[in-house]
C-alpha cells in the first residue's frame, strides 16, 4: 500500500476543500471535537465520504485502535453519549472483540468502530484504500456507476464487486482484487 496515499486520509483537513458533503462532514466533525477527543485511539474517517462516493444514506465511519477496549468504551460514552440516538454494542468480528457506537452528529449518522487492531490493518481502512486505487485507475465514469448502484440500495463493496465482476464474498473479493488495464 502506498504510504503517501494512506497518509492522505490520516487528517480530515482534505475534506475542507472537497465536495459540499465532504465540507459539511468536515465542519460537523470539527465542531464536535470528536476526532480530537478520540485521537489517542488513532481515529480515522473511512468509507464513502472520504472517497466522495456517498449517497443520502451514507454515514460517517470512524475507526479506532484501542488496546484497552473497556477504557475505549468509557471514553466513547464520555465523548458521544449525549448525542441523539446514542447506542453502543459489542460483538466479535473476525475473531476480534469490537466496540461499536452509533449516534447522530447533526444530520449525519455516525458509527465509531473500535478494535485492538491498528487502524491501517482494519478492513474498513483496507477496503477504502482498495476502492481509492480502483477509483483512481478507472476514473469518473466508474465512480458514477458505483454511486448509481449505491443510490439503488447496494452497499459499497457489493457495488464495486458487481462492476468488477468479482464473484463470491464481495468484501473479501474486493480486498483480493488486482487493478489492471481491464475495460468495462
Amino acid at each position: 500500500m502506498n504510504t503517501l496515499i494512506s497518509n492522505r486520509f490520516a487528517d480530515i483537513a482534505y475534506l475542507a476543500s472537497g465536495s459540499a458533503l465532504q465540507r459539511r462532514a468536515y465542519h460537523t466533525l470539527c465542531a464536535s471535537r470528536l476526532m480530537d477527543i478520540l485521537q489517542p485511539y488513532d481515529i480515522m474517517l473511512v468509507g464513502t465520504i472520504p472517497l466522495d462516493i456517498a449517497v443520502a444514506t451514507s454515514d460517517l465511519d470512524l475507526i479506532c485502535c484501542a488496546e484497552d477496549l473497556d477504557a475505549f468504551r468509557m471514553d466513547v460514552v464520555a465523548a458521544a453519549g449525549g448525542y441523539a440516538g446514542f447506542r453502543m454494542s459489542e460483538k466479535w468480528i473476525k475473531d476480534e472483540r469490537t466496540i461499536l457506537a452509533n449516534f447522530y452528529l447533526g444530520d449525519f449518522e455516525v458509527e465509531v468502530f473500535g478494535q485492538s487492531v491498528p487502524v491501517k490493518l482494519q478492513n474498513g481502512f483496507l477496503h477504502m484504500m482498495k476502492e481509492y486505487e480502483i477509483l483512481t485507475k478507472y476514473g469518473p465514469d466508474f465512480k458514477e456507476k458505483v454511486i448509481a448502484l449505491k443510490t439503488k440500495g447496494l452497499k459499497t463493496e457489493p457495488a464495486f464487486a458487481m462492476l468488477l465482476n468479482i464473484e463470491g464474498d464481495p468484501y473479501e473479493g474486493l480486498l483480493n482484487y488486482t487493478v489492471n488495464n481491464e475495460d468495462f
